[in-house]
């Protein structure tokens, strides 16, 4: 069942129209399907404001728009830029907000205040000018009025963290926002993550979110960064975090390959071998006690299935009665925010299909591998305790979608769609064509509803929370760095040649085309390695 707020409702019935696309200008605010509860007591998560050791900050939510734009960005629908308004008493300003109209009107700026009782070296000081970086004068789009886009030129030993928008050629005043002392900023990197999601680009502005704000290319300001996890959720506050928010994941009615617990994937009989001893393997005892800790992976250990044809057969099919997701909570920005990686396991990964013109086709092989890791991750705000949004991983990439982008299941639990056989993570049922190339042929990743379905909060395992020390014991399997399935090799080419002997004509061509921009990720089996190799188990999401 979908239950929606009835801002929400009201949103989608005036601003649909009969052939799917949303209006330019957003009528309200989007709010989540349902308010937000009492969070559990401790600490200062969720208690309005964040003490960074002399910054003290907190995050505004009410917005006046500035200056718009009704065509280009996400869908041609244009952008809005926005001035954040009701800004506590003693706090300043720190940037202003800017969003695509493709979506309802959900953001943040974040907000700042002095409280280092340093009289040489405040936390804050004012920028002491500004220089226009850009302006829609030469736009020629439909638009409301002018927008000009200003940098705050920070005094020496400070960081401008965000950008002005003003509806006039006039520089703003110097006490419009603050720059932050440069020990509380980090520099932005050139990686998809918190500070660095693009919002659009129309005519030469790229805009990006930033932490609070937006910034505009690769201009050189700071992002603000906490001091650590003081704001962090404690044990209690993850619990109700997961009743609140866990996802719930849609699989395709056709799927075969469905998730199991890791425990069930051991004691249905899963393999441990050793590279020179690979006739003699060791069933994985429970949890995986046997299974060799930390290092890398050498390629000298690897898990596999049963032996046993039926048995294999029957763990390549998983247990959805027995599946269970397994949660990474961890700081980002310092504390600032917490995202909440969910891991699901699945003991397979199915062959690969592509969509050629017309027709569909099988890759045989391609695609296949034992052990199939994918995750989705919550990014949560340490302010008040609100989903920020969900990254969903795709393969060997992802995107984050806000949470105004996302569909719910119920109260507050984003719908997941796991692909067909791969099993990679999207936010709308439908089918993505990858290595398209804008033509009409790809690897299918095909996503739908049916009855399969998994409640990722049903018996959530909470695995690591490095922060909080040892308040949670990782399980053996955590920290086995090697493979999770046998790196097969076979004739790839041959493979191909298949499926390409069934075309004629410009098909034929089209997939010779096609071939030369497949992932490679498909091309071979190897099995994966587990969730504590990724990048993102350290950091932030990067794609």
């Amino acid at each position: 069942m979908h239950i929606f707020s009835i801002n929400t409702i009201i949103f989608f019935l005036f601003l649909i129209n009969f052939n799917g696309s949303t209006l330019a200008d957003p009528l309200d605010t989007f709010q989540l399907p349902s308010p937000l509860p009492k969070w559990p007591p401790g600490g200062s998560f969720a208690s309005g404001t964040i003490d960074l050791g002399g910054l003290q900050v907190s995050q505004v939510t009410t917005f006046t728009k500035i200056w718009s734009t009704n065509e280009g960005g996400p869908d041609n629908l244009g952008a809005s830029f926005y001035d954040p308004s009701s800004i506590p008493q003693g706090f300043s300003s720190l940037g202003c907000y800017a969003q695509s109209n493709n979506i309802p009107l959900f953001g943040h700026v974040i907000v700042a205040k002095d409280v280092s009782n340093n009289v040489t070296n405040p936390t804050l000081r004012p920028p002491i000018d500004y220089t226009l970086v850009w302006s829609s004068e030469s736009l020629d789009i439909e638009k409301d009025g002018e927008g000009y886009v200003w940098l705050p030129v920070a005094p020496d030993g400070y960081k401008a963290v965000g950008y002005i928008i003003t509806g006039s050629s006039v520089k703003p005043d110097v006490n419009k926002v603050g720059c932050v002392r440069a020990d509380f900023t980090d520099t932005p990197n050139t990686t998809v993550g918190l500070g660095n999601e693009k919002v659009f680009d129309i005519n030469g502005l790229n805009v990006y979110h930033s932490v609070g704000g937006f910034r505009v290319g690769n201009e050189s300001i700071g992002i603000l960064k906490g001091n650590g996890p003081n704001s962090m959720p404690n044990l209690d506050q993850i619990e109700a975090l997961i009743k609140v928010y866990s996802p719930v994941i849609y699989f395709h009615p056709d799927e075969p390959y469905l998730p199991s617990s890791v425990d069930w994937f051991f004691q249905n009989g899963a393999l441990v071998y050793h590279k020179g001893n690979e006739s003699k393997p060791n069933l994985v005892e429970r949890n995986g006690s046997n299974i060799p800790q930390g290092g890398s992976d050498d390629e000298t250990y690897w898990l596999d299935l049963p032996l046993d044809g039926s048995s294999k057969d029957r763990v390549k099919q998983g247990d959805l009665q027995d599946a269970c997701a397994y949660f990474h909570v961890k700081p980002v920005s310092g504390g600032l925010f917490t995202d909440i990686a969910i891991w699901v396991f699945y003991p397979f990964n199915g062959g690969a299909r592509a969509k050629v013109e017309f027709i569909n086709v099988s890759l045989g092989k391609l695609g296949e591998h034992v052990g199939d890791w994918e995750h989705v991750t919550l990014r949560i705000s340490n302010f008040n305790g609100e989903l920020n949004s969900v990254f969903f991983s795709q393969h060997s990439w992802g995107k984050w979608v806000s949470a105004s982008g996302l569909e719910y299941h119920t109260g507050n639990k984003p719908a997941v769609y796991a692909s067909l056989h791969g099993h990679a993570s999207y936010p709308k049922p439908g089918c993505v064509l990858l290595g398209s190339e804008g033509v009409d042929i790809g690897v299918r990743d095909d996503t739908d509803k049916s009855d399969k379905v998994m409640d990722t909060g049903v018996g959530a395992v909470v695995v690591a929370t490095e922060y909080m020390a040892n308040a949670v014991v990782e399980p053996p399997w955590v920290n086995y760095m090697r493979k999770w399935g046998p790196k097969i090799d076979y004739d790839v080419e041959k493979e191909l040649n298949k499926v390409k002997k069934l075309m004629i004509g410009k098909l034929k061509k089209a997939f010779e085309r096609f071939v030369e921009s497949i992932p490679s990720e498909i091309l071979g089996e190897d099995g994966p390695t587990g969730p504590k190799v990724k990048v993102s188990w350290s950091g932030d999401e990067t794609v």
